[in-house]
């Protein structure tokens, strides 16, 4: 079990930031009671923008404004999950001095509130980016262009995503270290997943796959519907066995595990930089300055600093002992792009001079989804609408303090199952598919948060949603993942301008077999449904046909493809971009000591040296990385 570690502890919201969020949300409740519940769902995201006005007071609170030339033992680019922990780790040593540079700013009170995650991809906290239209997939989304939520904001994706907490499988790791990469094994990383780890999980408290004592809150979602109760008791009808899917064995069906802190989101910034940046002087945190090149002496290959903006003013900031790029799977390949690291051909066809030839983005694997398929059932009230909730649940939340009501819901999501197929050549122990119980759908913000966020057709709301939210209909979908796909994507730079969007291909379903894992998936959670749990609650399939798919049967097999190549979504599990292996390897980008091959001083501490897809949501991982990557630094250097 990882030693305690007192030095970060989590650390619960304001009772100012409490006090923001009841005026916010009891106003939209009780002074709008006119409006349409799509009216009140705009006010409530056109509010939750305005709040970005603590940026504001962070600002004149902590002015931080760079000082050109300063100097500091370590910089980190990017204060996301990886880049957060391994910054708060460094500056735990007095003598170390740390930058840890955000082209985002703070969280905000929405940030904090699950329910509305849903909301945050249409924020300035999501860099907002879409891929290249895909000719196999996204068919429903505006211009095939499938979103790709990427978090712009101290806490990185981990203030913007659904807050799923899932490590993977030990096999994922040993696979890790078998493919060149020792000190990545399973019994080698599990110790800095649980070094995070603050475990409040009721019936696991003696597990030792759980540590208590880190800076990092992980619970089980306090709301739960009957909905969800239903599914758990089906899924077990169905023959799979309940688990602790962060434990021995994933397999299984589970209440879901979440990064919050009593029912509030608990985001890297939350649990290690919030709580300890007023108390370390040696850790400076810049935030709102974009990072464009990694200045590199070409002659010794050595990094030593990094360019930067900051109030449209050019900025650099030098590194005494190393600068570590932890901006994510995008941006830190962009990065080492736009510095002359990366594939030869790209960097001379756009003018960037080229220090170093590696594979970089010429890989990138990530999790599609199936969104749904969706059921409706014969309850009331058990849906998350976000119309739905009431201000005497927004008092008990705020001023009691209830972790239990809907607004502690992450997005929706309730349970995760973890499947094998028989297709699978893969061993029993390994899932290939998740299910993703969520006590919703588009319909459950009336299209106003996720549709706008995921770049859905209006045509896929309209035809197969709106009618569930105008009638309030209960239903519940269940997202279909595939953890091992075949497909493999790719990210290259358009143009030598740092402030360019990177282009991004996933090429999802280019590998004719991920679409029928899919099918697979959508199979065992239609045999889940007739289940005697499901069919207490009148659970049967929503008939509304995805548009594009008309000239199919109706839930026949070739029916459920089209739906796969349309309702085509990501939960943004994008990885190896930057791959780890040995320098053997050419499809790598970094050792195992996450060092930038042929280059010194120069590392990639975050999910884009994952090298193949987890079976996995990467924000734990990330985390891990973090923590790993700050004890191979401290070895180093100490």
């Amino acid at each position: 079990m990882a030693a305690h570690l007192p030095t970060i502890s989590p650390m619960q919201s304001t009772q100012n930031s409490h006090s923001q969020l009841l005026l916010l949300l009891v106003s939209l409740l009780l002074l709008f009671p006119g409006e349409s519940h799509g009216d009140v769902n705009r006010l409530l995201l056109d509010q939750l923008n305005q709040v970005g006005l603590v940026n504001l007071l962070e600002q004149a609170t902590r002015p931080n404004v760079p000082q050109d030339l300063s100097n500091y033992d370590f910089i980190v680019v990017g204060a996301g999950a990886a880049g957060s922990s391994l910054a708060a780790r460094l500056s735990e040593n007095p003598q170390w001095s740390v930058a840890l540079i955000e082209a985002g700013g703070v969280e905000n009170i929405a940030h904090l509130t699950p329910v509305v995650a849903g909301y945050l991809q249409q924020t300035a906290s999501n860099w907002g980016y879409k891929s290249v239209p895909q000719k196999l997939s996204c068919h429903g989304m505006n211009n095939n262009e499938c979103a790709l939520p990427r978090g712009k904001v101290l806490g990185g994706t981990s203030s913007i995503n659904y807050m799923i907490y899932n490590r993977g499988n030990r096999r994922d790791f040993d696979g890790w270290a078998a493919a060149g990469n020792p000190g990545w094994s399973y019994e080698e990383v599990l110790p800095y997943f649980l070094r995070s780890e603050n475990a409040q999980l009721q019936g696991l408290e003696n597990s030792p796959y759980h540590n208590h004592s880190g800076p990092l809150s992980v619970e089980y979602v306090r709301f739960r519907s009957k909905l969800v109760d239903a599914f758990v008791e089906a899924s077990v009808e169905s023959g799979l066995p309940r688990t602790d899917y962060n434990g021995e064995s994933q397999f299984g069906v589970s209440y879901v595990q979440a990064t919050t802190l009593n029912g509030r989101r608990h985001s890297a910034y939350s649990a290690y930089i919030k709580p300890v940046r007023d108390f370390r002087p040696n850790l400076q945190i810049f935030t709102f300055s974009r990072v464009t090149r990694i200045l590199i002496d070409e002659g010794t290959k050595t990094a030593y600093g990094v360019e930067f903006h900051y109030k449209n003013k050019a900025y650099t900031f030098k590194a005494r002992r190393e600068v570590i790029i932890s901006a994510g799977t995008f941006n830190s390949p962009q990065l080492l792009m736009l510095s002359g690291i990366g594939p030869e051909d790209n960097l001379k066809a756009i003018g960037i001079p080229l220090i170093k030839a590696l594979p970089v983005g010429k890989k990138m694997y990530d999790h599609m989804c199936h969104f749904g398929p969706t059921f409706v059932t014969n309850t009331t009230g058990q849906t998350t609408f976000t119309s739905r909730v009431t201000a005497a649940e927004v008092l008990s939340y705020l001023l009691a303090g209830n972790p239990a009501t809907k607004l502690s819901s992450i997005g929706g999501v309730e349970a995760l199952a973890f499947l094998k197929t028989q297709r699978s050549k893969l061993p029993q122990d390994w899932p290939d598919i998740e299910l993703i119980m969520v006590t919703g759908s588009l319909a459950s913000d009336e299209g106003t948060g996720l549709k706008l966020g995921a770049n859905f057709k209006d045509e896929i709301y309209d035809r197969m949603y709106r009618e569930l939210a105008d009638a309030e209909q209960d239903h519940f979908t269940l997202l279909v993942m595939q953890f091992h796909p075949k497909s493999i994507g790719r990210l290259w730079l358009r143009d030598r301008n740092p402030l360019s969007w990177p282009m991004i291909d996933p090429k999802y379903f280019i590998a004719e077999e991920d679409v029928e894992f899919l099918l697979d998936g959508i199979k065992a959670s239609l045999r889940i449904i007739q289940m005697p749990a499901m069919q207490r609650i009148g659970a049967r399939l929503l008939k509304r046909t995805v548009p594009g798919c008309e000239s199919f049967k109706f839930a026949s097999d070739d029916y459920w493809r089209c739906s796969i190549r349309t309702l085509s979504y990501t939960l943004h599990h994008q990885v190896a971009t930057c791959r780890m292996g040995p320098e053997t390897d050419p499809t790598t980008v970094v050792n195992h000591q996450l060092k930038v091959h042929g280059m010194r001083r120069l590392r990639v501490v975050d999910t884009s040296v994952i090298p193949v897809p987890p079976t996995a949501h990467t924000n734990a991982a990330a985390f891990m990385i973090g923590e790993k990557a700050a004890d191979m630094i401290r070895s180093e250097w100490s």
